[in-house]
């Protein structure tokens, strides 16, 4: 690419309108962000030179390359990247009812009933029933006490997604998926880098899946990834997300004469027998379009490599809230990770336990000194328009309490000291004042 274009990049960066990227901090006007992209100007250049001198714009050769480097970091043998995190858990649950696979219909899968609703959509979107259990207070993860209790006959999975970064008891959930022959969906989207006794998440379930929106650990704008260890089950993905084709030829393996097979064109309908038609137009799945651009790819491809510095910088501002909030253990709860955990942290989560003031009126004076908050996610999800029809919410009771009383705040790597002094500041003078 032109030498002069890297330069303008180079002469441009940081873009200031660029969201979550540092700025001069000025306490009390400049915004605290609970998270943001870590991306510097190899990013930039990157995508422009995939744009302008790459060979794809749809998925491609960088597409390829991130899938492999992905699965090699989460531990799994095969990857399918999609659009976004909810377009892969939509694709990891549809796979279920591939008559190529598990063949599915009628089932139930388990799942929290407080969390983020892209983990239960889908269950709903391909004609499956959410069995819901309520949560810990303790880590915020499903019950297992409860998923024992409630399974059924009719239940085959279980799908959820690692709280803020940080797994239940995975020995525990494992033994109970093994003893009950139930699949195991494993939602990664806050939880890329976290691993249980020295083994990667997102390397557990049967499928797993990771979204790249650009408060998530790495990020490609927008983007997901499905992962797997089964190369039947990554075929039946693709095809999912890439129309429903039976073609199989990924990356530069499009541009081959004859495909990946060695026999592109033959009679590949059987109700046909004598007609001769181009695999590429052959569909064994009823599927979507769900691809990224060409440039994600290589975006990720840079995103990959600064993972490491990443976690650290999360587990250390973890750390940092820690070490404030266990000083006022009669007005707070945290969740503390398992010890065979090592938790690349999402945000810092906090449970207001006192009448002394409210969680509201917590975050509304953070917001106000300009900290953003998050809830957690949807708290319970019975408590929405889109899902309150599925069962009462106070059946539920931690749910309840996580939906009122729990919030969390960032630990972006974009975070200084000072950013990180000032918040610690401004919850000291709201406690003294209560």
């Amino acid at each position: 690419m032109d030498p002069d274009i890297l330069n303008l990049i180079k002469k441009h960066w940081p873009i200031k309108s660029l969201y979550g990227l540092p700025e001069k901090f000025v306490p009390g006007k400049t915004v605290i962000p609970y998270s943001g992209p870590v991306w510097s100007e190899e990013e930039i250049y990157e995508a422009i030179h995939t744009l302008l001198e790459g060979k794809w714009l749809t998925s491609g050769e960088k597409v390829r390359e991130f899938e492999k480097d992905f699965s090699a970091k989460v531990g799994q043998q095969h990857s399918v990247m999609t659009n976004s995190g909810s377009s892969a858990n939509l694709l990891m649950v549809a796979a279920l009812r591939s008559k190529r696979l598990f063949g599915f219909t009628d089932i139930a899968v388990v799942t929290p009933v407080a969390g983020f609703p892209t983990t239960v959509a889908p269950i709903l979107q391909n004609g499956f029933t959410p069995l819901f259990v309520d949560i810990e207070l303790k880590t915020l993860n499903l019950d297992l006490d409860q998923v024992e209790a409630k399974l059924t006959p009719k239940t085959k999975a279980i799908m959820f997604a690692h709280v803020l970064g940080n797994p239940p008891d995975m020995d525990r959930l494992l033994e109970i998926c093994h003893r009950r022959d139930l699949l195991f969906l494993e939602d990664t989207c806050d939880a890329l880098g976290s691993s249980w006794h020295g083994t990667p998440l997102g390397g557990f379930g049967k499928l797993s899946t990771c979204s790249f929106y650009p408060a998530h650990h790495i990020t490609t704008g927008e983007g997901g990834m499905v992962s797997t260890s089964d190369e039947n089950i990554e075929r039946v993905v693709r095809s999912l997300c890439w129309w429903g084709r039976d073609c199989y030829c990924v990356g530069k393996a499009n541009l081959l004469e004859n495909g990946t097979c060695g026999k592109r064109f033959d009679r590949w309908l059987p109700e046909l027998p004598d007609l001769t038609i181009d695999h590429k137009y052959v569909f064994t799945e009823m599927g979507y379009n769900l691809k990224p651009l060409d440039l994600q790819g290589a975006i990720g491809l840079v995103q990959l490599k600064k993972l490491d510095w990443i976690h650290k910088q999360r587990k250390a501002h973890y750390e940092g809230y820690r070490a404030f909030f266990s000083r006022y253990p009669d007005l707070f709860r945290i969740a503390e990770p398992h010890p065979k955990a090592d938790v690349s942290w999402f945000g810092f989560p906090i449970t207001v336990t006192t009448d002394k003031f409210t969680k509201d009126e917590l975050t509304r004076f953070l917001e106000n000194a300009k900290v953003q908050t998050r809830n957690y996610f949807a708290g319970n999800l019975l408590f929405h328009p889109a899902y309150s029809h599925l069962g009462n919410p106070h059946d539920y009771p931690n749910a309840v309490t996580v939906t009122k009383s729990t919030f969390f705040l960032g630990v972006s790597p974009n975070l200084t000291t000072e950013q990180m002094e000032y918040v610690q500041s401004k919850l000291a003078e709201f406690i003294a004042a209560h």
